[in-house]
């Protein structure tokens, strides 16, 4: 027996579409939303991320740039340290050159003249003293000449105190101390003094 369906089947196929179009428009839209916060999430995660490193990053660059202070200061320090170092070890360098050079003065010395004034000035030195005759002054000036420490004697001055010259003449002689290449190495020479003594009188 044949069935007829009386039934809107256009309308009914409609609304099946549209159902099914509502469907898939909301699975999209959910799908889209899904994505979108998927995306969101992921990009604040990388976004997270890299402020970690970034904080890292600053974090270490703040401990270098301490630690570059800190050399900084080493070094400066050090320098410090150096500097002070090369005064001592000049100052012990000097010092036996000094003590030889004050001997040395003493031994130049003839009898019957003294020392006023020892101005040290590099290597040049400057002398005033009394002396009892202009013969001992020569003396003292030939005995400069033969140390192994001085050099170059000049005389600036030489002059009586009064007119007999009875109270001796006072000089100001200007000398140079010579280099050594070692300092210390150099004995001062042992000087007769019978030589000076007839050589001033």
């Amino acid at each position: 027996m044949t069935r007829i369906n009386l039934l809107p089947w256009r309308q009914a196929r409609r609304k099946e579409q549209e159902r099914q179009f509502t469907f898939i428009a909301a699975g999209t839209v959910a799908l889209m939303i899904g994505l979108v916060f998927y995306v969101h999430i992921h990009f604040s995660g990388l976004i997270d991320n890299q402020n970690g490193r970034n904080d890292f990053l600053t974090a270490q660059i703040a401990i270098l740039d301490k630690q570059i202070g800190e050399i900084n200061n080493l070094s400066a320090e050090k320098a410090r340290l150096l500097a002070r170092m090369t005064i001592i070890q000049e100052l012990q360098t000097s010092r036996p050159i000094s003590v030889h050079l004050f001997d040395e003065l003493v031994n130049a010395l003839p009898e019957g003249s003294y020392y006023t004034i020892v101005k040290q000035q590099g290597t040049a030195l400057t002398l005033e003293g009394m002396a009892q005759s202009n013969a001992r002054v020569s003396t003292l000036m030939r005995n400069i000449e033969s140390s192994p420490w001085l050099e170059n004697p000049v005389l600036d001055l030489i002059e009586s105190k009064d007119a007999d010259k009875e109270s001796g003449a006072r000089y100001v002689l200007r000398v140079n101390q010579k280099a050594q290449s070692e300092p210390g190495t150099l004995t001062t020479p042992a000087k007769p003094a019978a030589p000076a003594q007839q050589a001033a009188q």
